[in-house]
């Protein structure tokens, strides 16, 4: 393709041409990195202490319930309310907009977004490989890489905390995942740059290293679960034969059908879903086709937002469930900048590409003639996270460690891992500082939770507990 027909290419599709960045060595890349800790100190990222211009925390709560479903919003308040872990979980908003107070040393990299413990677990591969990385992409954006490591920092603390573990450990905790996520970015800056971008961690080898047969045997138990974990053996719970055809079996509030015009409006965008796909998958789509389709509710931060589950059927009788999920403006974008995609969902897809080892093979994207965004993939292929129920410290910190270093192998995937190792440096410097930063943001989200908690009992928001339906 020449370059004015790539030039034109992407204009048409929202995308300035990229600029490819400065080509620098190595060592000159560690210099750089290591002359950014005059400007900022490692040791300033331990500070957490919200200014007294701070917003309400649920003024940002309800803000970012504008566009979504309002019968839905309280089973999103609901399931926040549960524990301080899962306000975290459904507030990613509330702490990009305090991520965005804290210091930075300027270097980006395609983050996460919402970058908690329970968004790493296993997945299929295309070739049905169970892998270990990041699996939620609806808050991706080139960021701070900063945000993502004390996300996900301070999530090991308030998952330490639910679960018994003393300050001590939970601090530990969270100072293991940032240890892992230093030194794996270090190993990455000397890798070749093809190595770094085949590199995945792959289930057989977590099974391999385990330091002992009972633990061997708890990972193979959860890889045995996780290949359970599948449309086909889903299907039958949620589906049904009515009058020789399939359909989705309405379980309301969480799985149910759209009035008709919504339904059409779903089904009409479906076609730029296909053409988003690259043609090998296409011709693999087309050998199903659409039976039903039905609104369900998913997760804690995306509860409101439209997702459709679609059923489909091969001429055989065999099954694909996918899901098409809304793709709205990412939580970052207000202190990140805008997505150089116009189609969020386009955004999302590209974003997960970036920093998973290995993708969807129905990952695609569309929009539909209200202008919402989505994009699509497998419904529960493999997709399952680890509990962390019942960790043992030691455990945990084990677990915090392999996330941290699946962590900084999404990242050197797009930013310059030479530069932020020269950041971080081979001290611990660094992994303290934001072992305190997590201590001193959990206390925030124990608070913000409380606030939450107090806000329902005055009425000022309805939330619905699905355990009193």
């Amino acid at each position: 393709m020449t370059k004015t027909k790539e030039t034109r290419r992407k204009a048409s599709r929202g995308e300035p041409p990229r600029q490819p960045p400065e080509f620098l060595s190595r060592k000159e890349s560690l210099a750089g990195g290591k002359a950014l800790r005059e400007k900022v100190p490692r040791d300033r990222h331990a500070a957490w202490k919200p200014s007294a211009k701070r917003r309400d925390s649920i003024e940002v709560l309800e803000e970012s319930n504008r566009d979504r479903l309002p019968e839905l919003v309280p089973i999103r308040y609901g399931r926040m309310l549960r524990s301080p872990f899962t306000f975290l979980r459904g507030s990613a908003g509330l702490m990009a907009y305090d991520l965005s107070t804290t210091p930075r040393t300027g270097l980006r990299v395609q983050a996460c977004g919402d970058c908690h413990l329970l968004n790493f677990g296993l997945f299929a591969t295309p070739e049905r490989n169970l892998v270990f990385d990041i699996n939620d992409f609806d808050e991706t954006l080139p960021a701070p890489w900063e945000w993502d490591v004390k996300r996900l920092a301070t999530s090991f603390v308030v998952a330490a905390r639910a679960i018994g573990h003393s300050d001590g450990e939970a601090r530990n905790t969270a100072i293991e995942s940032v240890r892992g996520y230093r030194e794996h970015m270090r190993a990455d800056s000397k890798r070749n740059p093809l190595d770094v971008w085949y590199e995945r961690l792959d289930v057989q080898a977590l099974i391999d290293e385990a330091p002992s047969e009972r633990i061997r045997r708890r990972r193979e138990e959860m890889a045995a679960k996780a290949r359970k974990h599948i449309g086909e053996y889903l299907f039958p719970k949620i589906s049904a034969s009515v009058g020789g055809r399939y359909r989705l079996v309405d379980q309301p509030p969480l799985l149910f059908h759209a009035d008709n015009d919504r339904e059409e409006v779903f089904r009409a965008a479906l076609a730029d879903y296909r053409e988003s796909l690259p043609y090998d998958r296409r011709v693999l789509l087309d050998r199903y086709r659409l039976q039903d389709c039905a609104l369900k509710v998913v997760g804690i931060g995306s509860v409101g937002t439209r997702c459709w589950v679609g059923l489909y059927m091969s001429s055989e009788g065999h099954p694909l469930l996918l899901q098409f999920k809304e793709a709205g403006t990412s939580v970052l974008e207000p202190y990140a900048g805008k997505s150089i995609f116009d189609n969020d969902g386009e955004r999302t897809v590209v974003g997960q590409r970036l920093m998973q080892s290995s993708s969807d093979i129905f990952l695609g994207w569309t929009r539909n003639r209200r202008g919402r965004d989505f994009y699509g993939r497998q419904l529960r292929d493999m997709k399952i996270s680890f509990p962390v129920e019942g960790m043992s410290p030691l455990r945990l910190k084990r677990h915090a460690e392999r996330c941290g270093l699946t962590l900084a192998r999404a990242h050197a995937r797009s930013g310059d891992s030479a530069k932020i190792s020269g950041y971080l440096g081979k001290s611990d410097t660094f992994d303290r500082a934001i072992g305190e930063f997590a201590m001193a943001y959990a206390d925030q989200t124990l608070r913000d939770h409380a606030a939450l908690v107090a806000a329902v009992k005055a009425g000022r928001i309805e939330a619905l507990v699905e355990e009193d339906l």
